[in-house]
């Protein structure tokens, strides 16, 4: 096997998700060359697994919004020759939508993606060369991992290991990452509760660290910053610094959020806040210690959350 390519587009977590199926890949293919197409706000997160030996940063969100634009056409067709120039042996698109599929359509090699029945949007399966059929009520780990073992012909064993390497950390006081943002009103946290957690995380001695990612989530940052004394606000920064903030916490809690799934990523103790989606089909799952609380329907108090932390060996 001299070349893999793999289409994992978007979202964050999806990103992080596929982290296992590449080093599932390099195990069994040690000298294969892999490159990996992702959207380019995540680039960043690809570019983590030391693994891949190329990303290819593709712009379908940005470009939609510039259809009328000549330097978008020069960037697309820019796109599509990259894209041809990359002699794999094997294109798997474990994305399974009809927009990555066109472009594992426009790459070079034998291309490998869910049949039909396998993935939400079918009519994506019309353009691989080969389908596969993958049980739709799996976690989103597990299906990345089986779709990949049977394009490369093998069977991925139990542990999970998502190939990233913990950065040094450095003279911080331990600290814990609380994840309030998400991308639906129905998947968020009252504000009470996240003040009930960080006012007692800081009783432990634990610094309150509070990132965002939109003026949204910015102005809720500075309320919560407000009444959780010696809390701090996180700098918005790339994706690859935030994943180090991340790796070096003692504790993150956060809701149903793409970030979430990089602290599982990194075995950090976590604890998750589950309300309006299922956690059995895109939970966090690693080998760290990872605590669901809540669930489909179910709304968990900040006491319920303590709880959990109390069972945990945080450093402090």
């Amino acid at each position: 096997m001299h070349g893999i390519m793999f289409i994992k587009t978007s979202s964050l977590g999806d990103v992080v998700h596929h982290m296992p199926a590449v080093t599932d890949a390099h195990r069994r293919w040690p000298e294969a060359r892999l490159t990996w197409v992702v959207e380019e706000a995540f680039a960043p997160l690809a570019r983590l697994h030391p693994a891949i030996s190329e990303v290819i940063a593709v712009s379908t969100r940005r470009w939609r919004s510039q259809l009328l634009s000549a330097e978008m056409w020069s960037e697309v067709s820019a796109f599509k020759t990259k894209l041809k120039s990359i002699k794999a042996e094997k294109v798997i698109d474990t994305q399974g939508l009809i927009r990555s599929a066109l472009i594992a359509r426009t790459a070079t090699g034998e291309r490998h993606g869910y049949e039909a029945a396998s993935i939400r949007e079918p009519m994506a399966a019309w353009f691989y060369d080969v389908k596969h059929e993958v049980a739709r009520d799996q976690h989103a780990v597990t299906r990345n991992r089986l779709l990949t073992g049977l394009s490369l012909g093998y069977v991925p064993d139990a542990a999970i290991d998502y190939g990233l390497v913990k950065p040094p950390r450095g003279n911080d006081a331990p600290y814990a990452v609380l994840f309030h943002g998400t991308s639906r009103a129905s998947k968020e946290w009252r504000e009470v509760d996240w003040i009930g957690t960080g006012k007692w995380l800081r009783e432990q001695g634990l610094d309150v660290v509070l990132p965002w990612g939109n003026e949204r989530e910015r102005l809720r940052c500075e309320r919560l910053a407000a009444a959780i004394p010696g809390s701090r606000i996180l700098d918005r920064q790339p994706l690859d610094a935030t994943a180090k903030v991340i790796a070096n916490a003692a504790l993150v809690v956060g809701v149903d959020t793409g970030l979430l799934h990089l602290a599982a990523a990194y075995a950090v103790p976590l604890i998750a806040v589950f309300l309006a989606t299922d956690p059995g089909l895109t939970g966090p799952v690693g080998n760290g210690s990872i605590t669901v609380v809540g669930g489909k329907d179910l709304y968990p108090s900040f006491e319920r959350v303590i709880e959990a932390a109390e069972k945990l060996p945080l450093k402090r």
